[in-house]
């Protein structure tokens, strides 16, 4: 601990503290005292530290994302010793979770985004202090009794997403078997070691534009030490704190260091690969752009690592007292472009999910059924036939990786760039969009379409919704993001913002037994006004998916990761090629609502042949009811056959996906994406 004694404008005299070191590297118990370490001691190295190798990643456009919470891992697994559950450790046992992760990456998932793993303040590190909720099985589905159970336990359970940064430099220690020192670093580091060995690389979920507390407030570290100079303040001289929290300024020098040197600290000392910015907006770009410098600049033969394999996104939202760049040029999705620096593409996400984080749930989009199967609030009329069209050609600029620039034909037949349609492409390069449909934020996509989806919508339907949505990021230009479990149809029983519900509503059964639907109604303060809706929908057992459905959902996704690995042309590097390969074979008036044709070509003239064993791609999304025609001349020119990987796959439908080449055309059943290839 150091003792500060310094004027404080939040009580308006000298107070004097006792503070810890915002750059501590490693911590007691809580955070109550900061110890000195040598993080280069080889009694901090597990075995195995200091040879091992990354799996090899090519290109950012090679990464595929899966975003997991370290206690939702494990802390439900049987398969678990109880002492690891929770743990980094639980990620170096063989278990039905780690096998589940090591066949994602044998189908192509790259990196496991980890959400905060750095020290934060809500959860007690002291294991033997936390309380539970009881028994909450065998109560209704759609009953109150289990999220009253997790609110009256919420403040002292084990249970956080963790965005609530402490210590920017320091794993967490409710992670670890043993939070005091040590143990928490070696740990972190096994957990690295473990997931290399199972094919993986990681990202880290990192939490610079707040901190947890300012002013006085026990927990307040940079505020302690230099009143007002670390956080963004208003006009009145009050901490601005429209992220939820304290709001850091990283527009000041010291708080861009402390971000930049923390940043070099966990690629260097821990081997991380990648990081996560949360409301990467609140930054400003030359923030993002120095340390994305300071990060490149690093090597194998200096740092032991190779900085320009370091992924860089986040959330480039614009809002707050930053919007519009009143504090100087933000780091948002329009800004950053040029940059290298991914953001996450909203616009794809709710062009396919329907609606927004912000509107009525039950609005639809192209997986959901806009237009083609009429729910709750979309009827099926003209408007809404046209507002679909509208999505699909903002889907369309997402598949070219949501490119500014990017040329294509809208539904009027016009031409149209993806910067023209509604602002929605604003990407200079692929590797600058990170492409998704769900996240830990909002409704899972199973209760997203539940919904969305008309009510009569059968059980193998929604799970063809899933796999619908799913595809759209898994065969687009860029960087595709996963929220885990959604493969296997995770359910958080509806729950809006899970950050801090329990175990209960954030578990996820790696043996595909069960989903979770129907765990009780979610909890109150951020669902209440929807659990009129919730409770309709949670109470029927026939919208809970079994193994059967969890396990076709699980196979179908990894055979489209399979198809993405398998050409390159799923993969370009740049706008260039993405203009010159990338088309659409559905466009204007004339389309069909509820269906893309996407082409990919390695046949371009003057360019370098990318894929040895295909020349020519077709994708079609069909999200319609009914199985669809898609006519080309390229069908009857070219020998087109549907891609081996769904071909041999484990989606039964998709198999019955065909070419007709005396047509020149494709068919594909409803519902379902097929890929179709040609030598």
């Amino acid at each position: 601990m150091w003792e500060v004694t310094v004027w404080t404008p939040a009580t308006g005299r000298f107070e004097t503290s006792l503070v810890t070191d915002p750059y501590a590297h490693s911590l007691a118990r809580n955070s109550e005292r900061v110890q000195i370490v040598d993080l280069d001691d080889p009694a901090l190295a597990p075995p195995g530290w200091t040879t091992f190798a990354k799996p090899a990643l090519a290109a950012p456009e090679d990464a595929v994302l899966y975003e997991l919470h370290v206690r939702d891992f494990s802390a439900s697994d049987a398969a678990v010793p109880d002492s690891l559950r929770g743990t980094y450790l639980a990620f170096t046992l063989d278990t039905p979770g780690t096998r589940h992760l090591r066949a994602l990456a044998e189908a192509g998932v790259t990196h496991v985004h980890l959400l905060p793993t750095f020290d934060f303040a809500t959860v007690n590190e002291e294991r033997a202090a936390w309380a539970s909720p009881g028994d909450l099985a065998g109560l209704a589905p759609d009953g109150e009794e289990q999220q009253a159970a997790i609110g009256r336990v919420r403040a002292r359970d084990g249970f956080n997403w963790g965005y609530d940064p402490f210590h920017f430099g320091v794993p967490e220690g409710s992670y670890a078997t043993q939070p005091d020192g040590a143990a928490r670093i070696i740990q972190f580091r096994r957990m690295v070691l473990a997931l290399a060995g199972l094919g993986l690389r990681v990202v880290m979920d990192v939490v610079y534009n707040h901190a947890h507390a300012a002013g006085v407030a026990p927990q307040a570290v940079l505020d302690r030490i230099v009143p007002g100079y670390y956080h963004r303040l208003n006009a009145d001289g009050a901490v601005e704190n429209s992220t939820c929290c304290a709001n850091t300024a990283s527009e000041h020098a010291m708080m861009e260091h402390l971000m930049a040197s923390d940043l070099v600290h966990w690629a260097r000392h821990h081997r991380v690969d990648g990081f996560r910015f949360d409301l990467m907006g609140h930054h400003m770009k030359v923030n993002m752009e120095r340390v994305r410098d300071t990060l490149r600049a690093l090597t194998p033969v200096r740092d032991g690592v190779d900085g320009q394999a370091i992924l860089l996104y986040g959330e480039g939202w614009d809002f707050g007292e930053v919007q519009g760049g009143r504090r100087g040029v933000n780091a948002t999705q329009r800004n950053l472009a040029g940059t290298g620096i991914g953001t996450f593409n909203d616009r794809l996400r709710d062009a396919v999910r329907g609606g927004s984080p912000f509107s009525d749930r039950r609005q639809q989009g192209f997986a959901t059924g806009l237009f083609t199967a009429p729910g709750e609030l979309d009827r099926g009329g003209e408007g809404d036939r046209i507002r679909l069209l509208d999505l699909q050609d903002r889907i369309k600029v997402g598949l070219a990786g949501n490119l500014a620039a990017y040329r294509l034909t809208d539904r009027r037949g016009q031409p149209a760039t993806g910067a023209s349609l509604g602002g929605a492409g604003y990407a200079a390069d692929p590797e600058e969009c990170v492409n998704y449909v769900e996240a830990h934020d909002n409704e899972t996509l199973w209760d997203k379409i539940a919904y969305a989806a008309p009510a009569a919508t059968p059980l193998m339907e929604r799970v063809r919704m899933q796999l619908l949505a799913l595809a759209v990021p898994a065969l687009a230009q860029g960087v595709p993001f996963f929220h885990a479990g959604g493969e296997i149809l995770r359910s958080k029983s509806m729950d809006a913002d899970s950050y801090d519900s329990g175990d209960w509503f954030n578990r996820v059964d790696w043996t595909l037994s069960i989903n979770h639907w129907g765990m009780g109604l979610p909890p109150a303060d951020k669902n209440r006004e929807r659990w009129p809706q919730i409770r309709e929908r949670l109470r029927r057992a026939d919208l809970a998916p079994g193994r059967e459905e969890i396990a076709l959902a699980f196979g179908a996704f990894r055979d489209l990761l399979a198809v993405r690995r398998s050409s390159p042309l799923f993969r370009l590097r740049d706008a260039a090629d993405v203009q010159a390969r990338l088309g659409f074979l559905t466009h204007g008036p004339a389309q069909p609502p509820g269906v893309i044709a996407m082409a990919l070509s390695d046949a371009v003239e003057g360019a370098p042949d990318l894929d040895p064993r295909w020349e020519r791609i077709v994708v079609v999304f069909n999200a319609t009811l009914e199985e669809r025609r898609v006519a080309h001349p390229a069908f009857a020119q070219f020998p087109f056959e549907l891609h081996p990987a769904q071909r041999a796959g484990r989606d039964p439908r998709v198999r019955a996906a065909r070419v007709e080449r005396g047509q020149a055309a494709v068919v594909v059943p409803p519902r379902t994406v097929a890929v179709f290839v040609a030598p």
